[in-house]
């Protein structure tokens, strides 16, 4: 089930480049070469740029860092690797931070792209963790996609196949730059209590550069954050806040380094 598997993350799933001196990816390869690593759930900030729906990286002063395109033209992008792989369920988690309507501005750039199609609308919000369906039942269905966004989704009364993020899933806190990853529950939100959430593990390593507040990944760490130890230490660590489950998600930078899908396979059972 959905409820019960770890799948990797790949954080600011956009903010790809091959070149060392774009301080502000958080990725090397692109989208889809993300998905045929194995990566199955996709991050992404947004913003409104000129008028358009944009997925951007920016610092805490909101000064544009990244800037990974139109919403729509990554989602078309991820719609043509679904098409190609029809077995594959695949999970988003959107940022909302300037709170954009999702009637108005999210909801056209799904349909458009064709993914609003392959969404699943649960019977009822939120789901409890053991409530998700199987991927075999979501494959079937021909609705393998599921949608999550941080604010603004009404808990899908607006437009139902977005559901509110936090009342279904919980995340550790994010812009870590403690190798450690001490965990704790940071963002959540009722009725259900957190043990009956899913829930993401934000195991990327920061660094602030030159002391000026400003954030970014950290790839020459990446190999080691994202080895077995590092993952496994921080998964562990997290599951005294689920009744002893493993993250369903983790979310990592530079997802082509290290050895993340062999964490995974541990963490699933399956080594």
């Amino acid at each position: 089930p959905l409820g019960t598997e770890l799948y990797f993350t790949a954080h600011d799933s956009f903010a790809y480049s091959d070149d060392p001196l774009a301080l502000a990816r958080d990725q090397e390869v692109d989208i889809t070469s993300q998905l045929n690593l194995g990566v199955r759930l996709l991050q992404a900030q947004s913003h409104e740029n000129d008028g358009e729906l944009h997925f951007c990286h920016t610092s805490n002063s909101h000064q544009l860092l990244f800037d990974g395109g139109t919403v729509e033209d990554y989602l078309k992008t991820v719609k043509a690797w679904l098409d190609a792989n029809p077995n594959e369920v695949l999970t988003f988690v959107f940022t909302n931070p300037e709170g954009l309507s999702i009637k108005d501005q999210w909801d056209p750039a799904f349909q458009n792209s064709g993914v609003a199609d392959l969404a699943y609308v649960p019977p009822s919000t939120p789901v409890k963790q053991s409530d998700w369906p199987t991927l075999g039942e979501l494959i079937s269905s021909g609705k393998r996609v599921v949608v999550f966004m941080d604010a603004g989704a009404d808990d899908g009364s607006t437009v139902p196949y977005i559901l509110s993020e936090f009342p279904n899933v919980w995340e550790t806190p994010f812009s870590v730059t403690d190798s450690s990853f001490p965990c704790s529950v940071d963002r959540t939100s009722g009725p259900l209590p957190n043990d009956e959430h899913l829930y993401m593990i934000n195991h990327s390593l920061n660094k602030n550069v030159l002391d000026t507040g400003i954030i970014v990944s950290d790839p020459a760490d990446a190999p080691t954050t994202n080895g077995v130890p590092s993952i496994l230490a921080n998964a562990y660590g997290c599951t005294q806040f689920a009744d002893g489950r493993a993250p369903n998600f983790l979310l990592l930078d530079f997802v082509d380094k290290g050895e993340p899908f062999k964490a995974a396979d541990i963490l699933n059972g399956f080594a």
